[in-house]
């Protein structure tokens, strides 16, 4: 685990090399088809050398959610232990973890009319709105939100006007699909020292995607006409600020300025689920001035796992 651009997927594959492992996806925007560069997805070639399970599975006009991921995420954990390897799982979507180590409390099932009323409400007076709505049905799942968050918002009103009980009391009853019972987990978040060298790494990154031709996948994707803002797909950071930019609502510089804010606020958003995440071991990647290398990193990693209580040796297969 960790924030974005902190190197998660390098280390992933570097540890191929060392443990009898399978990669599985946790990144919320790379089960996307055709969203590749913006994603940071592995390229073709990484992806060659070393597969990455859960990657490339939906079209963009799909809606994917924690409870798929759970579903998808626990099917490919049993194929690859039934083939005596071990599940490694990187990414930083910190809900899917969340789901996947906690299990999911039973939900309704999506109500499409509830969401259209909700959505119009939205359009007329704004999230910052129905937020404050959220504030009093249930302010514990509020607490927890930005007034902004409008996928999170509408789907804890949705589930309260369908069941009635707000959506953290029905989390806080039993969960069902945790990994607790079934396997012995070990969890790592890479994490910086200095923010700032963080921050030039993601804007540093953007830049790239966008020489890469970020702008023309964007593009490609808002000429599919099928498509709008409101799907998770399109409102995946940087897709959702390019959007506007395809849309004419704005210059391609300020696309770019505003996806770099974003971004780092998404880091800041995972370092804080981080921080208060049980049963991590951290592992910096700088040291407050500047990044360590990737073997670095690794080897770090190695020695945490060969002090952990885990049922591997090295050479075993």
């Amino acid at each position: 685990m960790g924030p974005t651009a902190s190197g998660k997927t390098d280390l992933a594959i570097a540890l191929r090399q060392h443990l009898p492992v399978e990669l599985i996806n946790v990144d919320s925007a790379q089960v996307y088809r055709q969203l590749n560069i913006g994603s940071a997805k592995p390229d073709a070639e990484t992806l060659a050398a070393a597969p990455h399970r859960l990657i490339d599975i939906r079209d963009p006009i799909d809606v994917y959610s924690a409870a798929d991921f759970l579903v998808d995420a626990r099917r490919e954990m049993a194929e690859i232990t039934a083939a005596g390897r071990i599940p490694l799982l990187v990414g930083g979507s910190m809900m899917y973890f969340k789901v996947l180590l906690e299990g999911l409390s039973k939900m309704p099932e999506a109500d499409q009319g509830i969401r259209q009323q909700l959505e119009q409400r939205a359009a007329e007076s704004g999230w910052p709105s129905l937020y404050k709505e959220l504030q009093v049905v249930d302010p514990e799942t509020a607490s927890r939100l930005h007034p902004n968050h409008s996928q999170r918002i509408q789907r804890a009103l949705e589930v309260y006007q369908i069941t009635g009980t707000p959506m953290s009391a029905l989390q806080a009853q039993a969960s069902v699909g945790g990994l607790q019972n079934d396997y012995q987990i070990e969890q790592f978040s890479l994490m910086p020292e200095n923010r700032g060298l963080l921050h030039q790494r993601i804007e540093q990154r953007f830049h790239k995607m966008m020489e890469q031709g970020f702008a023309e996948e964007m593009q490609a994707l808002f000429n599919l006409g099928d498509l709008h803002v409101n799907l998770p797909a399109i409102r995946c950071v940087g897709y959702r600020q390019l959007w506007d930019y395809c849309a004419g609502d704005c210059t391609l510089d300020d696309a770019v300025e505003k996806g770099v804010i974003a971004t780092r606020q998404l880091a800041k958003r995972q370092i804080t689920w981080l921080r208060n995440w049980p049963g991590a071991t951290e592992i910096a990647v700088d040291d407050g001035k500047c990044y360590y290398s990737p073997e670095y990193i690794l080897n770090r990693c190695l020695k945490k796992l060969e002090e952990a209580p885990i049922y591997y040796t090295k050479g075993q297969e």
